[in-house]
């Protein structure tokens, strides 16, 4: 089976240079890649072209409209088979390939998705926002999880489609902001066989900053509002659990300011403050346990409590500002 690889771009050199690399690798080699540079500042063809010798790869350029429309233009001039799509933020394992093929055969895939993982070279911090992405104590444990809620979705960090997919559907339909979800969902629509390569997995170099992963999830809780939107029954209550935690929090804020402004006068309200605060101190511990497991580092797990309360507070209250403005005040 050939494959192609698809890679948009957008001012990413240094990470095209490691997906690239790590491409190179690969134990399955009968695949082409093709890179979409959408309209960067910063170029990479020198880059790509160095790979000529020893990978099969094309770079094109288009002016910037989204990384949906960019694996689109990808898509329209691939030869594969099936069609693979990476963020330019990810490195493959070198049995990513066959991992994908052995699955393919197994399950007869139409579409696939595939999990996430950190990658032993990555910062702490990487490691901490990996965690949070991937961990069951936040809403992360249901991108690549056997056990999900619900119908799979793949997320186009790793994400695959057969050409006759394509063919039918056209590709993605929304540039930006969870245009993978509603694709994911109108293939599912289309009558196609989508699900999880539990084995396919990629290690993704995630925000470095907590303020970029900040921006990041507050932009995902709005998109979830758009796919609310387009399919209102995809809403599930697991999507708003984020949402609840802000205002639990915000609600457990003005609890304790009372609280200390009343002097204790109200035993029901002290009562109902520290059962809030038992609650938001047991999470936390649980939490910070399971990441110093699952990290093997204590540093790191400190972090991921930090990156965990980033992404519930960004997630809710994009999902809850999108919510107030789209839904609500119909603007």
């Amino acid at each position: 089976m050939f494959l192609s690889i698809i890679i948009p771009l957008y001012n990413r050199p240094q990470e095209i240079d490691e997906l690239l690399q790590s491409l190179t690798k690969q134990r399955y080699t009968d695949f082409e890649v093709i890179i979409v540079e959408d309209g960067s500042t910063k170029a990479s063809q020198a880059i790509v072209e160095g790979y000529n010798d020893r990978l099969a790869v094309r770079y094109f350029v288009k002016p910037n409209e989204g990384q949906g429309f960019a694996r689109n233009y990808g898509f329209a001039r691939a030869k594969g088979d099936y069609f693979i799509v990476l963020d330019s933020d990810v490195l493959v394992p070198e049995d990513y390939l066959l991992h994908v093929l052995q699955g393919l055969e197994r399950d007869r895939w139409d579409a696939f998705g595939g999990p996430d993982a950190a990658h032993a070279s990555f910062t702490a911090t990487q490691k901490a926002i990996s965690y949070s992405m991937t961990s069951p104590f936040t809403t992360g444990g249901i991108r690549g999880n056997k056990k999900h809620v619900g119908q799979f979705h793949p997320r186009s960090f790793n994400m695959g489609l057969s050409k006759a997919v394509y063919a039918q559907t056209q590709g993605f339909k929304l540039a930006r902001r969870s245009e993978d979800i509603e694709f994911s969902i109108r293939m599912i629509n289309n009558g196609f066989k989508v699900g999880l390569i539990p084995e396919a997995f990629v290690y993704h170099k995630r925000r470095a900053t907590f303020m970029q992963f900040f921006k990041q999830t507050n932009f995902f809780g709005k998109g979830r509002i758009d796919i609310y939107k387009l399919f209102p029954a995809e809403l599930k209550p697991v999507h708003a659990l984020p949402a609840v935690f802000v205002i639990g929090l915000a609600g457990l804020f003005l609890l304790n300011i009372v609280l200390c402004l009343t002097d204790g006068a109200y035993p029901w309200l002290a009562w109902l403050t520290a059962v809030g605060n038992g609650f938001i101190l047991l999470y936390t511990i649980l939490l910070l346990l399971h990441a110093c497991l699952t990290t093997k580092n204590m540093g790191v797990g400190l972090l991921s409590v930090l990156a965990a309360y980033t992404q519930l507070i960004a997630y809710g209250t994009g999902f809850i500002g999108s919510y107030v403005k789209n839904v609500l005040l119909k603007k």
